[in-house]
């Protein structure tokens, strides 16, 4: 940061602490302003996979299965389950659930939502649905093509729509006037500037305690972090690690942390030829400048450096609470900084003298992503490796990589399992392209391992858990070998509100009004 920039921020802060004693309380009626990073893209839950969007879809619509905010699983729209036998599945629904509109909810709707999901961007959420059947108007039969012991926790991921409302409005008016039965309803989108919701006093878990929750995109973390010094907002999403220090030493706010689901990733193109490299071969071929690349990285050096502490280097693709982490295989140890090492992988593999390529990444979705970025490229260049930065706003980042428009050789991103379990994140991004219908969407490297295939499907053709576990875990420990992707940390969620407000910080990194309160 400039010593000019560095001044302007300080003097930024100090007057909104200044003013912050001065601060409007709260409106009556408990509303509540939020800051996020980003406005939502779209308002239609199965068009599209991105954090503000996904934390939208969460207040307007609700799914069979809920998550707690620990990520424990519970009866939501479905009341119970039952597994009938190794492929049958069946759902009772609650009854009086209501829809915005006061329609109530049927087995139908939950019916049409399979099928219009098999159609969607997001069909890889049903992949392993092979028929929905409405029983009766509150039993819902869901088939399964194999034996599939996680259903119940995908289910979690599917928001039910209404059948009526969907083919009445269709898809466009279904992403800009969202209908659901969750527990509040849109009252106004202004694209960019804010997303007001009320809450839906007819929800079947009962009304919400904010009656309003106003969400407001602020990308830049100082404005984020002034407007909430000054009144303007009463909780941020993502607090600067740099102003964590100033906020928590002013008593009128507090700062509330907890460890992150988000392990931000590296994808590396495996083609043959790749897009951004100007060679008859792509080097990342080889497995060896893989594993170059990834001894090249410091993720220490990131993590006290550029992220203030407030990171956890990665050790796998995911977190030891899930399904498919192997106990005692550390990718970092596997795979330590080491210079040395990484200039000889390259020698060996021919690439001595380095190439160039292009990072694509975003520069306001993940926690400094920019300034990763412009480390990473710091650090690659020791082995050779000339990095041109792609830094774009999420807005048009997720568009942009989006399988199969393959314009990447080299991308940052992403990806956390709320559902507790890996091959919801190798199913997406690490099964092979086009080899099953719904599997391999996201996998933006073009990875492809009959090997590692086969295990993803043992582990989605049984109705074992112990067995899915040991499946998964065999996929983690080729893919560590094969370095497909390089994990490189889980954030660390950092938010920031009044004193007043009460926020609950969830796993899923959902900021969700109806755990909210005020005093």
């Amino acid at each position: 940061m400039s010593t000019i920039a560095a001044r302007t921020r300080r003097g930024v802060l100090a007057l909104a602490l200044l003013a912050a004693t001065a601060a409007p309380a709260l409106a009556q009626g408990k509303a509540v302003t939020v800051a996020l990073t980003a406005d939502a893209v779209i308002l239609d839950p199965h068009a599209a996979n991105e954090l503000t969007g996904n934390i939208m879809f969460y207040h307007l619509y609700d799914p069979l299965v809920t998550r707690t905010a620990d990520l424990k699983f519970e009866p939501g729209l479905a009341e119970s389950w039952q597994v009938v036998d190794d492929t049958t599945w069946v759902f009772r629904l609650r009854r009086g659930v209501k829809f915005h509109n006061g329609d109530e909810l049927k087995a139908s709707d939950v019916v049409y939502t399979v099928e219009r999901l098999k159609k969607a961007l997001m069909s890889s959420l049903v992949a392993n649905i092979a028929s929905a059947r409405a029983i009766d108007d509150y039993t819902v039969e869901l088939k399964t093509p194999k034996p599939y012991a996680v259903l119940h926790m995908a289910m979690a991921e599917v928001l039910i729509v209404s059948e009526k409302y969907a083919k009445a409005v269709g898809d466009e008016q279904m992403g800009l006037k969202p209908m659901g039965t969750g527990p509040y309803r849109l009252a106004e989108w202004v694209k960019e500037d804010r997303i007001a919701l009320e809450a839906f006093a007819d929800h079947w878990r009962g009304k919400a305690k904010i009656d309003r929750v106003v969400f407001k995109p602020i990308t830049n973390p100082a404005t984020r972090t002034a407007s909430l010094l000054t009144g303007g907002v009463d909780v941020i999403q993502d607090l600067s690690v740099r102003d964590v220090a100033s906020v928590q030493a002013n008593p009128s706010f507090q700062v509330i942390t907890r460890p992150s689901l988000l392990n931000l990733v590296i994808a590396l193109d495996t083609r043959e030829k790749s897009p951004t490299i100007d060679l008859p071969v792509n080097p990342m071929r080889d497995r060896r400048v893989r594993e170059a690349i990834t001894r090249a990285i410091n993720v220490e050096a990131l993590q006290k450096v550029v992220m203030n502490g407030f990171s956890t280097p990665s050790d796998q693709y995911v977190p030891s609470s899930h399904l498919g982490y192997v106990e005692g295989l550390d990718f970092r140890k596997t795979y330590p900084y080491d210079l040395a090492k990484a200039r000889d992988l390259m020698k060996e593999a021919g690439f001595e003298k380095g190439f160039a390529m292009t990072l694509d990444t975003t520069n306001n979705r993940y926690v400094n992503d920019a300034a990763i970025a412009q480390a990473l490229a710091g650090m690659l260049s020791r082995i050779g490796i000339t990095l041109n930065l792609n830094l774009m706003p999420r807005s048009n980042f997720f568009g942009y990589i989006r399988v199969p428009s393959d314009k990447s050789s080299f991308i940052m991103s992403g990806w956390d399992t709320p559902s507790g379990d890996a091959g919801n994140m190798y199913s997406v991004l690490m099964y092979s392209r086009g080899a099953k219908a719904g599997y391999g969407q996201a996998n933006r490297g073009a990875y492809s391992n009959p090997e590692f295939d086969a295990f993803i499907d043992k582990a989605d053709s049984t109705s074992d858990m112990t067995k899915r576990d040991e499946f998964l875990k065999e996929a983690t420990k080729i893919a560590v070998r094969d370095i497909p992707m390089i994990p490189i940390h889980y954030e660390q969620d950092i938010y920031a509100a009044r004193k007043s407000v009460k926020v609950v910080p969830r796993m899923d990194k959902f900021i969700w009004a109806y755990e909210m309160d005020v005093n």
